[in-house]
């Protein structure tokens, strides 16, 4: 391994675990907020931003976010996602440790599940590690859109079928991995840097619906919901849009399996167990409405 990609490998593990204990920070903070409600965006921002406790999570997010940048640049996306999603593992433990509480068994399976998933497609990429070609410019607008379109559509049957903050978590996770994506494409410079917009849109809205997801649901559910899907989709678009290297064979069908798991531990996730404990609010503890039953 080249020193630049094993420094590159040591960024993202310093990234996904600052970036994961701010996530549960936000998330008391957005918590004890006042409901925020994207018809009034400003209000919404200006409650968290005058909110000091969420700010230091902000911050530590943002640091978190520079080191990433800087691994994308010394490294394939792939790579650097695949150690990036060693996150919902550290984000189950922190909730854990900072709340003293034991993992539901939804949680803990869910956790599990995905944990050996993504490092499971982490050894698929043992197959293939390249930057690849770089992708066509339609091919990853096309990818972008779609995730946007997707993001859309799950708010819309959340808001339906009450599961409003199960819902938000997976939007914030669409928009982050539209944020990654972006990213990788602009640091490769040259026209590409027009890219940046991707980043300021897909992070700036991922940061809303997943502080809104908060407000409805418990830090595992909401964030690991979030962290699975904007490490399994960058993953997904470095092999199919940005022509890095696909495994074949058996690392090839290990990452078919992969990406199963990854799949059902999302599932298990979204069902948090019905029975809060020590004060930890879940997914099951607010109503239809998205508020907070009083």
């Amino acid at each position: 391994m080249h020193a630049q990609t094993a420094i590159a490998l040591l960024l993202a593990l310093a990234s996904t675990t600052m970036t994961n204990v701010a996530y549960l920070r936000e998330h008391d903070a957005a918590a004890a907020l006042p409901a925020l409600s994207l018809r009034r965006p400003l209000h919404a921002v200006q409650a968290l931003l005058s909110d000091r406790s969420w700010l230091a999570g902000f911050a530590l997010e943002s640091g978190g976010f520079a080191l990433y940048v800087v691994a994308l640049a010394l490294a394939p996306l792939t790579l650097v996602q695949s150690v990036s999603a060693g996150g919902i593992g550290i984000l189950a433990v922190a909730s854990a440790r900072m709340r003293r509480r034991r993992l539901g068994r939804h949680e803990l399976a869910g956790v599990l599940l995905s944990t050996l998933g993504l490092l499971a497609l982490a050894v698929s990429l043992a197959g293939g590690s390249g930057e690849g070609t770089g992708g066509s410019t339609s091919g990853i607008l096309l990818w972008l859109a779609a995730t946007a379109v997707a993001a859309v559509v799950v708010l819309a049957f959340g808001r339906r079928f009450g599961a409003l903050a199960v819902a938000e978590g997976v939007a914030g996770g669409l928009f982050f991995s539209i944020g990654d994506i972006s990213v990788k494409v602009a640091t490769q410079g040259g026209a590409r840097v027009a890219f940046a917009i991707g980043v300021i849109v897909g992070y700036s809205l991922g940061t809303v619906f997943l502080q809104f997801g908060y407000q409805k649901g418990g830090a595992l559910t909401v964030a690991g919901l979030s962290t699975l899907l904007t490490n399994a989709l960058p993953i997904a678009a470095g092999s199919v849009v940005l022509g890095e290297p696909v495994p074949s064979g058996v690392l090839g069908g290990v990452r078919v399996i992969a990406f199963a798991a990854v799949t059902l531990g999302a599932i298990l996730l979204a069902r948090p167990d019905r029975t809060p404990r020590n004060g930890e609010e879940t997914t099951m503890s607010v109503n239809a409405s998205g508020r907070n039953p009083s």
